[in-house]
Parts: structure tokens; sequence; C-alpha cells
């Protein structure tokens, strides 16, 4: 995992665990940056526990549940001890809240372990507004923007005002809702992997919706689903520029967005 160096004193902060996930990682580590940022700024005291390892998800969705069960108790000792633990995306926490108990419901151990994490676990824009109560401050973007929903986060976890409550605060922000932004925009992890033709028109179809608002900045919550949109974007030779809305929160959104050449 990338090293995050985090030196603010613990004092009485409530302790969090970021769980910064695979493709932050590995694509995009100003997320986990900016997730770090923006928690530090709601009063919190933030750790990177060196030993966090994927989520499960892929091995979970792709039927092997026994691998699936063997990362899932990797993360659970990892983030043992913390107050809570965040992640800046809905799927990853999704399948940590509402997949690890099912996991282990034959377990009685881990089963208790597994919703122990779950019930301390948020996503970052959920925690920020629901958990923490953020009221946001002097952020400026200049961009008309629109946002994505991702799947797992609105529909496991409800997560869709959240983020706009906070972008609302974003002086020079416009945010103009698309059509169908609830609607799948062809990542699904494996799905787009196993079923490309589908993932290449469903992806496209949001493109088009992204096009009528007049937008020219892109925001979601999932870098899946955001690289997944950039990419296609960027093939088609479109000027949308696409960030995760945690960069823009917290001040660190620059000129390259996600899948531009100069950040990847």
């Amino acid at each position: 995992m990338t090293q995050i160096d985090v030196t603010t004193s613990r004092t009485d902060r409530p302790r969090i665990g970021l769980f910064v996930t695979c493709l932050v990682d590995l694509f995009r580590p100003s997320i986990g940056f900016a997730a770090v940022k923006l928690l530090e700024d709601a009063g919190c005291f933030v750790e990177v526990p060196a030993q966090q390892v994927c989520c499960g998800q892929p091995a979970y969705n792709s039927g092997d549940a026994a691998s699936a069960r063997n990362i899932a108790k990797q993360v659970i000792e990892a983030f043992s001890g913390y107050d809570y633990v965040v992640g800046p995306s809905g799927s990853c926490v999704a399948t940590i809240r509402k997949e690890y108990p099912v996991m282990f419901k034959d377990d009685a151990h881990w089963n208790e372990r597994a919703c122990d994490l779950a019930e301390r676990s948020h996503e970052l824009m959920s925690f920020l507004t629901d958990v923490r109560g953020v009221a946001l401050e002097s952020v400026t973007f200049r961009a008309a923007a629109t946002y994505h929903d991702s799947c797992s986060g609105l529909r496991s976890l409800g997560i869709k005002d959240q983020p706009r409550q906070l972008l609302s605060a974003v002086d020079g922000l416009t945010l103009t809702e698309m059509q169908d932004a609830e609607t799948c925009c062809g990542f699904g992890g494996t799905f787009c992997v196993k079923y490309p033709d589908i993932s290449v028109k469903m992806v496209s179809d949001k493109i088009g919706n992204i096009e009528m608002t007049g937008a020219d900045t892109l925001l979601g919550g999932d870098l899946g689903c955001l690289l997944n949109i950039a990419g296609r974007l960027r093939r088609l030779g479109k000027s949308v520029r696409v960030f995760h809305a945690a960069e823009v929160l917290a001040g660190m959104a620059d000129q390259a967005g996600i899948g531009d050449p100069e950040k990847g």
C-alpha cells in the first residue's frame, strides 16, 4: 500500500483506520491523501494500516468463497481496535458492511468479528456528513459538473444526498444532474471483463447523458466507475475531466483528472 504519513497527535480524536482500496493505491493515490485531509479536518486521528489488503470483493463475486473469507480475515485483523474504518469507495465498504457477516454466517467467532467491523465501517462521504456532521468551508473549484452515483454506494449504503450536500458548499462549482444518474456505468468489477460489449454500450450511454448536461467535469465517489468512464471518454476523444469528489472537497483537484496522461 502507498504509505501516507500522518503526524497529527491522537489526543481525544476518534481513531480512524483508512481503508485505502486497491484501485486508489494503484491508480489514484491522491484520493487517499484527500481522504486523510478531509478526515483530519473533521477532527479525526487517521492511521493507514500497512497490513491491509483487498476487501475480497473480486473473489467473492467470482464464486471463490474460500479465498474471499481468507482475505476478509486479514482485513478484520488489520482494522481491529479502530473507532471507525472509513474508505473512499461505496463498493469496498459495502462488501465489508454487507457481505462480511454473510461470509461467516456459519462461523460464530468470525461472524462476531465481521459484524463488529461492519458496524464500525463507513464510506467517506457518508461518514463526513452522517457521523461527523461536516460543514465544508473555504474550498474553491470552478467547474460545471455532474455527478455519477455508483451502484454499490447508492443501493447498498444509501449514499445519494451526502456527496451533493458537501459539494454544494464548494465555491465556483455548479452541479447539474444528468439523466439516469443512478444507472450503472457498465463497470461492475468483473462484469466489464465478462461482458465487454454490454459494458461498452452502458458506459457510452452514460457519456451521452453527461454530455447532455453541458458539464466539463464528472464527479463520483467510486474510483472503479470513474476509471471506467474516464477511459471511455479518453478513447472517444472527449474533454470532460473526471475527479473523485474527495479530491474536490479537499481542495486537491487540479487540471489533470482521472484518466489524463499526466496522472493516469
